[in-house]
């Protein structure tokens, strides 16, 4: 039986932390961000993964920073690991960490490595309209997942699929590889094989992002956009001075489209219950699915124009 530590925050993380604890291995410590205040009222919201903890019984730590905290390393030190194993915890982990467990510090991350190296693959796999992605484990390093892979498994990416979508098949991926790759350690028949040839960043999203740029997005770069922020932030527009966000839509498909003139990206071609709300882009139109108003909940379109106007020809900007 391996003695674990296990370093994670989000419910991505989560899984993993599940499939460990349900198998054959000792977690003997679980190391998550702390609390952060959210929401209107500010209050304090526990990671995923310390929700988890916390209801298993486990031996939980919180530190603010690890680099350069001598009495938070001492800990770690103190448990005797066999392996740290590392799901989306959010901090890069210094040499005097790395060299503490017995077989090495094992990461899970949510691409095909090389490629989307950082906080956000998921995100950003969707956003580019990749079509295939998966989940690397690898033996962490003092940079930014560079570390030498272990075990890959790829996967289709659904024309539709949203990052939400993606991420909770990813995370349930993820938590099964970790434990084959664990295995295969222990057996010693885990591949090691280094990073080669070219490689991508995945970097944190921004706010400034989500803008839906009408005239210079054609239809394709717009859907991925409304896909690949949803649920995290949601993509938007402006009507009529209020901030409008999209969280589905589809592209209309070229044999279904309407006769018309060329009208300015942005425009309202239908707009009703029954039809739905079409908009045009620089190279087709955008059927919106889901959306939700300024200081509203998100809702399905049909719900949203029963109760709200919006007129064909009018503009969003």
């Amino acid at each position: 039986m391996a003695r674990i530590i296990f370093m994670g925050t989000p419910d991505f993380a989560e899984k993993s932390l599940r499939k460990l604890n349900e198998g054959s291995h000792e977690v003997v410590a679980v190391v998550t961000n702390p609390d952060r205040p959210k929401g209107r009222g500010l209050k304090m919201i526990s990671s995923p993964v310390k929700v988890y903890a916390l209801q298993e019984n486990m031996a939980i730590y919180q530190p603010e920073k690890v680099r350069g905290n001598e009495t938070f390393i001492e800990q770690m030190r103190s448990l005797h690991p066999d392996f740290i194993c590392v799901v989306a915890y959010g901090k890069i982990l210094p040499k005097e960490i790395l060299e503490i467990p017995r077989y090495g510090c094992i990461n899970v991350h949510g691409s095909l490595l090389p490629q989307y190296r950082g906080a956000a693959p998921i995100q950003w796999a969707v956003l580019n309209g990749d079509t295939k992605t998966g989940v690397t484990t690898m033996y962490m390093d003092t940079k930014m997942d560079t570390g030498d892979m272990i075990l890959k498994k790829e996967v289709t990416i659904g024309p539709e699929e949203t990052t939400g979508e993606l991420w909770n098949r990813l995370a349930t991926i993820g938590a099964d590889l970790l434990i084959e790759t664990l295995q295969q350690i222990e057996e010693g028949t885990a591949p090691r094989i280094p990073q080669t040839g070219n490689f991508s960043m995945a970097p944190l999203l921004t706010k400034s992002m989500a803008k839906i740029d009408w005239k210079m997005d054609d239809a394709q770069k717009i859907h991925n956009l409304i896909r690949g922020l949803n649920p995290i932030m949601g993509a938007y527009t402006n009507y009529q001075g209020k901030k409008i966000k999209f969280w589905k839509a589809q592209i209309v498909p070229q044999d279904t489209k309407q006769d018309r003139k060329k009208v300015e990206p942005g425009t309202i071609l239908e707009a009703d219950a029954k039809k739905g709300l079409w908009i045009a882009t620089r190279d087709g139109i955008l059927s919106i699915l889901e959306i939700q108003g300024e200081n509203a909940k998100r809702m399905p379109i049909a719900d949203f124009l029963r109760g709200n106007q919006m007129q064909k020809g009018e503009i969003f900007a």
